[in-house]
């Protein structure tokens, strides 16, 4: 899935640490202090649906919303997990 934003394998490592901090891969996580839910901890959640009907239970679909966050809002893995370095959030 990576591959199609053009991201290489070092971008990897940065996608892995920011969804371990973030979820834990966990496609059940919430976070009852924001309501972020989901292995990309989306907020609200509901922003997945347009990735797929079935965002709440696929983690396919909240993987393909989660890189299209990423890609749109800070270009890569890397600049995204630096962010939350910075902020404790992306």
């Amino acid at each position: 899935m990576a591959n199609q934003y053009g991201w290489g394998d070092d971008q990897f490592g940065c996608l892995v640490s920011l969804w371990d901090k973030e979820s834990g891969w966990n496609v059940n996580a919430y976070n009852s202090s924001s309501g972020a839910t989901g292995i990309p901890q989306a907020l609200p959640g509901n922003k997945m649906a347009s990735a797929g009907a079935d965002w709440q239970t696929s983690p396919a679909t909240q993987i393909t919303w989660g890189l299209g966050y990423i890609a749109s809002r800070y270009s890569t893995p890397c600049a995204a997990w630096d962010k939350s370095e910075a902020s404790g959030w992306y």
